[in-house]
């Protein structure tokens, strides 16, 4: 039997997900920095600002961050893998990298912009994968092999990281 690239997730396994989601990253959910991060940033993390991508003409930066995410997403999962696209408050879904990338095949259903919401992409075992955060606006990338695959990339195109491993990474010093 043939398995769908895209599924959506639903209840009770939508809301099993999101529970361990809680539980295991210690999600809360806030506008304000003072909620933020707003997970519990694993050892093997690292966060960027997407403040680059403000000054984007064109949305290079965007397609280059998205396309070397979803590359290093597609090289970490192996070819029958699944992982899980968490859209807080929005649909969810299992999704398998490897039949996303045909020609004819659908395409992935969230990027890893936070549009307004939390986007995260997990392995289904939570070893790695992404939370963006629209009001911090950023990305977290969280395991050692996905780091290993973007982090270079991210680097150029982002240009600046705000955490490693959950802690503050000093900001360029300012002069008056």
């Amino acid at each position: 039997m043939a398995t769908s690239a895209v599924e959506t997730l639903k209840n009770p396994e939508y809301g099993r997900l999101w529970d361990r989601f809680h539980r295991e990253f210690a999600f809360r959910s806030g506008m304000t920095s003072a909620t933020w991060p707003a997970i519990k940033e694993p050892v093997d993390s690292v966060t960027w600002s997407l403040g680059a991508l403000d000054d984007d003409p064109g949305h290079r930066r965007l397609d280059g961050m998205v396309a070397a995410v979803k590359a290093g997403l597609w090289a970490c999962t192996p070819p029958e893998g699944t992982l899980l696209v968490l859209d807080w408050q929005h649909r969810c879904y299992r999704i398998r990298p490897h039949h996303l990338t045909a020609a004819h095949a659908p395409k992935w259903p969230a990027s890893m912009m936070p549009d307004g919401d939390y986007n995260i992409h997990l392995a289904e075992d939570f070893s790695f994968g992404t939370f963006g955060h629209p009001w911090e606006y950023t990305i977290c990338v969280m395991g050692e092999s996905l780091l290993a695959e973007v982090a270079d990339a991210l680097d150029r195109i982002l240009l600046r990281r705000v955490r490693e491993s959950g802690t503050p990474v000093p900001g360029p010093t300012q002069t008056s």
